[in-house]
């Protein structure tokens, strides 16, 4: 999940009847497995495809998940609902650890020649008087931040998978645990897939996790807009991240590359609402909120085209021990946000996703390549790691995001005079970005 709010504060098939052989889409852009398309016929039951590890969702978690299993010399079956790569949203932010995956998964450099490095920050009350303003390196020499664009990073991991990977128009209609100790699949054009491992990285309202009892993601009080400026002239903001407190109102806008700059807006709403997709009412919500604040903020939101502006609703689930269900149910695993959704506040979403992966991979090929776990004991290992990791970051995010909400002008007050020009450090904020892994070999 997204982006800039570190520390302050994302072919089609032809419906069958069943059982002819599979026929191939034309290979596109990148490497993708075409749906097979079958005709039905009575008395004729659908064939079942067999595979041995297939992931369910073709996002972040998915395909780094895909790649990191390559790397380690196990192939996979992506399903992804959509026809396409879904390259809609606007940037996410990377911290170290997230671009030590990367390295480590190999798409690291080619990234980096194409997005900023981020400096520093700096914090701004709405009228646009700085409170506080940090430089990364000097509180950790290590520490790596760039705003990179959701579309070129999917983009950039799906060409390292081979060819035929990503199977488009796949949705899951179902899953259930088979007599032979496989899981089955079965799509909305009602073909079958028997899966000898199953990992889900289906998102925040996984299918899957909800088939292992896992409860909806919580919305948490507030939404937030988000756009990427264009300026195709270029960008005139320095590399820092720009935060902007107000009550119950925030905002940020980093430069993610030469032209383009993303931004978000973040505000207060008992309930999500309706879905609201009109980009003339979008920003007019947007201005509301800022209204009178500094003009180098409303200028960035003039310069961002329409179809970048999106509103979305923050979510999280936290993790408790004992309550919640294990990461893992027999043969298949949760991945990324299907496990733990958690709000932006740490620029930590895609970051975990990116980790999970990596781990994953690791125990998974202890069980397939090695032979020294079994498959249910590489994914409860793999939970057992994780979880002290995930679950106090959820919590962390939840609570930066609603101290940083709150509205009561004596405690905004307190924040803007005190907190942060006289007690924060970065140093402390940070420290969730180390992370340390073995080597994908």
């Amino acid at each position: 999940m997204n982006s800039s709010m570190a520390m302050a504060s994302l072919i089609m098939p032809q419906k069958c009847p069943s059982a002819l052989p599979s026929v191939h889409h034309p290979i596109r852009r990148f490497s993708i497995r075409a749906k097979p398309i079958c005709l039905s016929m009575s008395n004729v039951q659908s064939d079942v495809r067999k595979e041995d590890v297939v992931i369910i969702g073709a996002g972040i978690a998915g395909l780094a998940t895909a790649v990191s299993l390559q790397r380690m010399g196990i192939q996979s079956v992506v399903l992804e609902q959509a026809d396409t790569l879904r390259t809609g949203g606007t940037s996410i932010t990377l911290f170290k650890n997230g671009w030590k995956v990367l390295d480590a998964i190999g798409v690291g450099n080619q990234l980096r020649s194409q997005f900023l490095e981020i400096q520093g920050m700096v914090i701004k009350t709405e009228d646009g008087k700085e409170l506080r303003s940090f430089t990364f390196k000097d509180v950790d020499e290590s520490q790596e931040v760039r705003g990179v664009e959701r579309k070129i990073l999917l983009e950039t991991l799906a060409k390292q998978l081979p060819q035929n990977t990503i199977s488009f128009s796949s949705k899951l209609k179902n899953i259930e645990s088979s007599e032979n100790d496989e899981t089955l699949l079965q799509l909305e054009n009602d073909s079958q897939i028997s899966a000898k491992i199953v990992i889900a990285c289906d998102g925040i309202r996984s299918p899957v996790a909800k088939w292992m009892g896992f409860s909806d993601a919580r919305y948490v009080g507030h939404c937030a807009f988000r756009g990427l400026a264009f300026y195709p002239d270029g960008q005139p903001l320095e590399p820092k991240v720009n935060y902007v407190y107000g009550r119950g109102v925030r905002a940020a806008y980093v430069p993610v590359s030469p032209t383009k700059v993303y931004w978000f807006v973040c505000f207060n709403k008992p309930s999500p609402g309706p879905k609201i997709t009109d980009p003339s009412i979008l920003r007019q919500k947007i201005m509301e909120l800022i209204k009178g604040w500094s003009s180098e903020l409303l200028n960035i939101i003039n310069s961002t085209p329409d179809d970048t502006i999106i509103r979305t609703p923050l979510v999280d689930r936290w993790l408790w021990p004992g309550i919640t269900p294990p990461v893992s149910k027999g043969k298949v695993v949760l991945v990324g946000d299907a496990w733990h959704p958690m709000t932006p506040n740490l620029g930590q979403g895609a970051c975990c996703a990116l980790e999970d992966g990596v781990v994953l991979a690791q125990k998974l090929a202890q069980a397939m390549k090695f032979g020294t776990l079994t498959v249910e004991d590489a994914f409860k290992s793999y939970g057992s790691e994780r979880w002290p990791r995930i679950f106090p970051l959820s919590i962390r995010a939840n609570l930066v995001g609603t101290l940083l909400q709150l509205d009561n002008p004596v405690v905004c007050s307190f924040r803007n005079n005190v907190l942060v020009p006289k007690l924060v450090k970065l140093g402390p904020l940070l420290e969730h970005t180390n992370f340390d892994f073995e080597p994908l070999v």
